[in-house]
């Protein structure tokens, strides 16, 4: 189990052997002991079915080959037999088919069998969860029938309602919240699988078994019924939403240390800017703001409150300076002129409650923010009450940031797939999609060769880019999926990841393929321009209760 580096900001770990039960429980056994090792600068450890991802921060280990060390040595205490330790057994109600299994009969239809025998087969064995990921609370379940297996579908859907039950490959799970995805939708069950709200927030873990039963629309009807959404937050003062402009969304730095429950590290998509915002008004830099795509919101504010616009240019507000709203004002941000996402931060930040230790709003989850869901005309958004002071007039330059302009070149690792997809990937000029969304920038044109759908799932991360099997790759973002099944040809640059946020539909991608080294040194050049930033605003605006 040597690591190996993933990206420039993983390192992996592969389990010995065919991937099952027993390379899962290994799997299990090596995360723990490398969260019990606790080793420097690691931010993340996310098991996955024959694999072992260690995420960790550049900036806080001393270098990489130093914790590819400490590592070895970790997995050198790791038994080669793992540690099996049964888990609890769910019975997990499904309704089979019409709307709810979209695909059922594909599927039926591909193995030369009924629905009867389909149900019959589906619902026989206890099935194993070997991990929890993709979104949070997503069981990978093992022990499917080879009869059943089918491989994810060409093109993934652009969106999956919350507890659909799918079959990907030679697994089964269950979607725990709406979300796109490529597995096969066979049925649909009104289970919980995660509620931040809840301790544990995820129904299964690792190790659970799974039992689907047979049950009636009328039934799913019901169980789906008995999940309302959450309540606002209340808010004393607060910005009132008049238009919520599009994907208006309440983001701090989002949630790390959470992969292993399939919870993403979310947060600002573009996570300079928003640092660079709060710098500004005196704020944290991990103080939450609204993030807002393409059209900005008009928002009405209840209390005096000074501000600052970051990332792209939006035709209501200058970007990078102070600015002053006095209580009463519609502040209308308008279209973005340049860019794709604008950063909004108010001195004192925005106070909604912290669930699993952010802010930040994940939508698919229904997590965060003030409802759990992007911002909607007549939201209130809680801050708090104070007085600012700005020492002077002044501004950052205007053209500060990572807005990218196209034809935009993004610095790339190949990755583990790089050499089995077409070598046209690297010289096609691809645009940006208007599907492109929080989980990821989907990419036109030439389809390339080297996509496929029938491989094991394994943690992902912010900036891999994947190639499905329609051969159009796809750039992961801060809402992506923790484990994948696609190929991974490749990694933006954790530094180049900002000015990928902001990307417009039909804006032009090109690629350079760089190493490790130079990926590093770009990001230790950008903490180091963050660091000399962040010394010359101290003080310049002061915020006080």
């Amino acid at each position: 189990m040597t690591p190996q580096p993933l990206g420039d900001t993983a390192v992996v770990m592969h389990i010995a052997g065919a991937p099952g039960d027993v390379s899962a429980e290994r799997a299990a056994a090596l995360a723990a002991a490398v969260g019990r090792a606790a080793a420097a600068g690691v931010v993340d450890v996310v098991p996955s079915l024959d694999r072992v991802t260690v995420v960790y921060d550049i900036l806080r280990i001393g270098s990489q080959a130093a914790l590819l060390a400490e590592l070895s040595k970790v997995a050198d205490t790791v038994p080669a037999a793992g540690v099996s330790a049964a888990g609890r057994l769910h019975e997990i109600p499904v309704c089979y088919g019409a709307e709810h299994g979209p695909d059922l009969d594909e599927v039926c239809q591909r193995h030369g069998i009924g629905r009867a025998r389909f149900i019959e087969l589906h619902t026989a064995p206890a099935y194993s969860v070997q991990a929890i990921g993709f979104v949070p609370g997503f069981p990978y379940l093992g022990g499917l029938s080879a009869e059943l297996a089918t491989p994810r579908r060409a093109t993934p859907r652009p969106m999956v309602p919350a507890g659909a039950v799918g079959i990907g490959a030679g697994q089964t799970g269950i979607y725990p919240c709406a979300t796109p995805g490529g597995w096969n939708l066979v049925g649909r069950t009104g289970a919980v699988l995660f509620d931040a709200g809840r301790e544990p927030a995820a129904l299964l873990r690792a190790g659970d078994r799974v039992r689907f039963v047979e049950t009636t629309a009328a039934d799913l009807t019901e169980m789906l019924a008995q999940s309302p959404p959450p309540a606002p937050a209340a808010a004393d003062t607060a910005i009132e939403v008049v238009r919520p402009g599009l994907a208006t969304s309440i983001q701090d730095l989002g949630r790390p240390g959470f992969r292993a429950m399939g919870v993403p590290l979310g947060g600002a998509a573009d996570a300079i800017a928003m640092r660079v915002a709060n710098l500004i008004v005196g704020n944290a830099e991990s103080a939450a703001g609204l993030e807002f795509t393409l059209v900005g919101p008009d928002l009405r504010f209840e209390c005096d409150a000074v501000v600052a616009l970051g990332g792209g240019e939006f035709a209501g507000l200058p970007r990078w300076r102070p600015v002053r709203v006095t209580a009463g004002t519609v502040l209308s941000l308008g279209h973005a002129r340049q860019g794709c996402r604008g950063y909004l931060a108010i001195a004192g930040g925005v106070t909604v409650p912290l669930r699993l230790g952010s802010r930040s709003t994940y939508a698919p989850a229904r997590l965060g923010g003030a409802t759990g869901a992007a911002l909607a005309a007549g939201d209130r958004v809680p801050i708090l009450p104070g007085a600012a002071t700005i020492r002077g007039a002044w501004s950052l330059a205007a053209d500060l940031g990572a807005t990218a302009r196209s034809p935009c070149e993004l610095r790339v690792i190949p990755g583990a797939h790089a050499d089995e997809s077409d070598t046209a990937v690297w010289r096609t000029a691809w645009r940006v999609s208007s599907r492109s969304d929080r989980m990821g920038i989907r990419l036109e044109g030439q389809p390339v060769s080297g996509g496929r759908a029938d491989m094991v799932s394994a943690a992902v991360l912010p900036g891999m880019i994947q190639l499905p099997p329609d051969g159009r790759p796809i750039i992961l973002l801060a809402d992506a999926q923790t484990i994948g099944g696609y190929p991974v040809i490749g990694q933006v640059i954790a530094a180049d990841l900002p000015r990928a946020a902001q990307l417009r539909p039909g804006d032009v991608v090109h690629w350079r393929q760089v190493g490790l080294a130079e990926a590093h040194a770009a990001l230790r050049e950008q903490a180091a321009w963050l660091a000399a930033l962040r010394e010359s605003l101290a003080g310049r605006v002061t915020w006080s209760a």
